[in-house]
């Protein structure tokens, strides 16, 4: 299908560009959100008549989410989260979760479309996701996973923590096996000068000195 594009869209064109999109695209998510018209003659005239406004809208537009990228890029939000012991949660991190995140930092006006996540994070760890503003102003902000706020300040620092778990239970199990595993374990046992002596053979009683 033919359409006109009402705003940039990034890898198809800007403002007034008329590009062939798959049709499933351009009824299900251009043309409902008012991204696009049919490239049609009726829609081509419509178009260039009100060139000028929807390109000074626009630019209204990414202005506005210009002053708001400041506040936002490399802002970090911390999602606590159950995982096992490797790393894998129980669930997982959506779209939503980040956007309620967002809000409860303080960031206002976001919506799930603005927030551009390939696939559910499943792992704990720190992700770096694209939050489009405007169709030509994106930011990043930080998404820290952790089970804990200690493990998330951990990880805000560079430490791996689930190398750092695996570390420190490999040092206390090589700790446990140097250890005696009682201390009652030579109790009993004869002390060596005895044993040395009881191990001596006997004087013949017709040696004295």
């Amino acid at each position: 299908m033919e359409i006109i594009l009402l705003e940039r869209i990034e890898k198809l064109g800007g403002i007034g560009d008329v590009v062939t999109v798959k049709n499933g695209f351009a009824r299900n998510y251009l043309l409902p959100n008012h991204k696009a018209l049919r490239a049609n003659d009726a829609n081509r005239k419509l178009f260039e008549a009100n060139r000028s406004k929807i390109e000074a809208d626009n630019a209204e537009r990414r202005s506005a989410a210009e002053g708001r990228a400041k506040d936002v890029d490399g802002k970090q939000v911390v999602l606590i989260r159950q995982a096992s012991n490797t790393g894998q949660l129980y669930g997982s991190v959506s779209v939503r979760d980040i956007v309620d995140a967002l809000v409860e930092d303080g960031v206002t006006n976001i919506t799930k479309a603005m927030v551009e996540l390939e696939r559910p994070i499943k792992s704990l760890g720190l992700f770096d996701v694209k939050v489009r503003l405007h169709p030509e102003v994106s930011v990043t902000v930080g998404v820290n996973v952790a089970r804990s706020p200690d493990e998330a300040e951990m990880q805000s620092q560079g430490i791996d923590v689930i190398a750092a778990m695996f570390e420190e239970e490999h040092a206390e199990a090589v700790a446990a096996a140097l250890e005696p595993d009682s201390e009652d374990e030579f109790e009993d046992a004869t002390p060596p000068s005895e044993a040395v002596a009881e191990d001596a053979p006997a004087a013949d009683e017709g040696e004295e000195a």
